[in-house]
């Protein structure tokens, strides 16, 4: 076995890695960004190397400072992890050169699946069935029409150099063609250093359904079962569970014997992933194969029993396989959720900024339930504009579905962030969706589901009367908490345009047991409601019951109430004394601060495009902007029709949120 392991990544994958090294007794090395110099990776390692200042092309993604790393701590093995150099050859060699071993596949398996066309040739070769499309990357936009009309209409274009939802568009009309394909290739371009771009057939409705496998060097290869992966937003995954919910033994049979065809015929080892989309007659198609380690490793793992990681080290120290095909059989059920930096209700766009609170889940699991969080940040961290914006992965495991769904709907209520915009509750309403748990899912579930867009709803009338019960008992304890204080037993509790009159015994609210609150509503109808918390005030978390419903809330103080989130949903729950309560219809109407007169960034980023100039007419729907962030392109749009009168910004200017851009005449 090795004996000392430099990890060539960051973040929660580093983290994940350098645990595995562990319990096989490797040193490790952490490889650091100076923006990173205290994050957790660093920490966790034996040692920490710094590659410099500046962003992942100046560090992570620089050869000559990672080979210097392995020389200058005579690491004798590398880890790529995912993402940065995870699937490059050149890489690879490089590792060679400097004398360690690269724990991945070899360069040539790497450099067959890593161009997308190449790999669709060989997968037809090995018998595996492929998505009808153009065989070859296209030349033009000329070249770009003629394959999409004897495809018909919807296509996807695709980066041939990389995936991820990277230099991905779906174009359903001739009319889009032009700007997708410019999009798509400076997008790949940006991600993978290859702007070419095919053409093939956009499958409806689709899922993706995804095959692990493992392989030695000598000959040995398994597979792991499948993840079902359909639920993304912007082409990149949200939501992952193990096994599917649409496959059965015959099809992750047929599935998994494709996938191994297709890993013996780039005589593949280590652990990789090869990618389906599946139609609704249980049809598959070869999607690409991942030459690396999944960010969704970690349900099979949960469902398998086994260490991918370790099985990735020991296969590249030269050891054979430990498992046998007729020895992998799933047990019980594993659901993911990728916790990111991003606002669900303004389109997923990317947030960033310290994490000024985090505090995973304190919930205890139960029987035959475990919880597991990858994660590389803690409270203080910093969420860059140059990094992707995915912050951890949140999985349940359990012997059903249901049970896995409800003890991560369960951790998600628990699991409080703050400082940055997140998809906490977002992935918790995906959880409660009736056709999320009836297993119907695929690649347009979102838009499906939310077709104008993600937004907190208000809950039913019960659950209405529960919020504010409790923001009326939070309100007199932190009111009780200040020695001169007056604290009026009746409140006035408005969620939206709802109010309800409260009122309790006063010295019931400062104590830990229940608190009988009577709830007065709009309709002067009475409703009796008992609380039970030891909630203080300065927490962050409610945990307790009314009317012996448990509830799990997160709770963040405002200047008056609080912003309850939970269940899906976050509300600012205001708490008033009645005189304020009266006042308040005197108040003018609030106006938004920004002007219709103006288009503001909407993320911070930098301007990759301009597509207009002063002087010219745009209608709503036409683009303005082109701004990347994360690693991903976020087009601006014009929001109304309108004639532009002067723009604040040029291509490679770096803006921050709500940067004035442009201005209408």
């Amino acid at each position: 076995m090795f004996r000392k392991l430099l990890i060539a990544n960051r973040g929660e994958i580093a983290c994940r890695i350098i645990r595995s090294a562990q319990k096989l007794g490797i040193a490790t090395v952490a490889v650091y960004a100076e923006a990173d110099r205290h994050a957790p990776h660093c920490a966790l390692a034996d040692e920490a190397i710094s590659l410099g200042a500046g962003p992942a092309s100046e560090t992570y993604l620089r050869l000559p400072k990672l080979t210097a790393a392995i020389k200058k701590t005579r690491a004798d093995a590398v880890h790529p992890g995912y993402g940065f150099l995870s699937e490059n050859a050149d890489f690879a060699r490089a590792v060679a050169k400097a004398g360690a071993v690269f724990v991945g596949p070899p360069p040539a398996a790497m450099v067959a699946m890593g161009d997308k066309i190449a790999a669709k040739k060989l997968a037809r070769a090995a018998g595996v069935p492929v998505i009808p499309g153009a065989a070859e990357a296209i030349a033009d936009e000329a070249e770009a029409r003629r394959a999409a009309d004897k495809i018909g209409y919807p296509v996807m274009l695709k980066a041939a150099g990389g995936g991820g939802g990277k230099g991905m568009r779906i174009v359903t009309e001739a009319a889009q063609l032009e700007a997708a394909l410019a999009g798509a290739a400076r997008e790949a371009q940006a991600g993978f250093g290859d702007a070419r771009i095919f053409v093939e057939k956009f499958i409806a409705r689709p899922r993706h359904i995804e095959i692990q496998v493992l392989s030695d060097k000598k000959g040995g290869l398994v597979h792991l079962g499948e993840r079902e992966c359909s639920i993304q937003r912007r082409n990149q995954k949200l939501l992952e569970e193990a096994p599917s919910p649409f496959v059965d033994a015959r099809l992750r049979a047929r599935m998994g014997a494709a996938a191994l065809a297709l890993a013996r015929r780039v005589r593949y080892h280590s652990a990789g992933t090869v990618e389906f989309v599946v139609d609704a007659d249980g049809g598959f198609y070869f999607l690409e194969m991942n030459t690396r380690l999944q960010v969704e490793h970690g349900i099979t793992e949960l469902v398998y029993g086994v260490d991918l990681v370790e099985e990735m080290l020991r296969i590249a120290a030269g050891e054979r396989l430990r498992q046998r095909q007729s020895q992998l059989k799933p047990k019980g059920w594993a659901v993911e959720v990728r916790l990111c930096a991003e606002d669900p209700t303004r389109q997923f766009l990317p947030s960033v900024g310290r994490l000024t609170h985090y505090a995973p889940p304190e919930i205890q699991p139960a029987r035959g339930v475990r919880l597991r969080l990858d994660d590389g940040v803690r409270e203080g961290s910093e969420i860059s504009v140059f990094y992707d914006s995915m912050i951890g992965k949140l999985m349940a495991h359990a012997p059903s579905r249901r049970a896995a769904i409800a003890a991560l709907e369960q951790a998600l209520d628990d699991f409080h962030i703050d400082g940055i915009r997140h998809n906490v509750n977002f992935l918790r309403a995906v959880c409660s969706q009736k056709a999320f748990l009836a297993g119907d899912t695929s690649t347009d579930f979102i838009a499906r589901v939310w077709p104008d867009g993600f937004q907190h709803a208000m809950p039913p009338p019960p659950r209405q009367r529960h919020l504010a019960a409790i923001a009326y008992v939070l309100q007199q304890r932190r009111l009780r908490r200040s020695p001169h204080a007056r604290v009026p037993r009746r409140l006035a509790v408005q969620l939206g345009e709802h109010v309800f009159w409260a009122e309790a015994a006063p010295e019931a609210c400062s104590g830990q047991g229940a608190v009988r609150v009577q709830l007065t509503d709009g309709q002067k109808r009475r409703h009796q409601l008992s609380v039970t918390s030891d909630w203080q005030p300065g927490a962050r978390r409610f945990v307790g019951a009314v009317n012996g419903q448990s509830l799990r809330l997160s709770v963040r103080p405002l200047t008056e109430g609080f912003r309850l989130s939970g269940g899906g949903t976050s509300l600012d729950v205001r708490v008033r004394p009645p005189a304020a309560q009266e006042l308040m219809r005197f108040m003018p109407a609030a106006r938004t601060a920004q002007s219709a007169q103006e288009v503001r960034c909407p993320m911070p980023g930098a301007v990759l495009a301009v597509a207009v100039q002063p002087g010219q007419e745009v209608k709503a729907g036409e683009t303005l902007f082109i701004v990347e962030a994360m690693k991903m392109e976020n087009i601006v749009r014009a929001e109304r029709d309108g004639k532009v009168h002067k723009l604040h910004c040029a291509v490679g200017d770096k803006l921050a949120v709500d940067a004035l851009m442009l201005e209408f005449a």
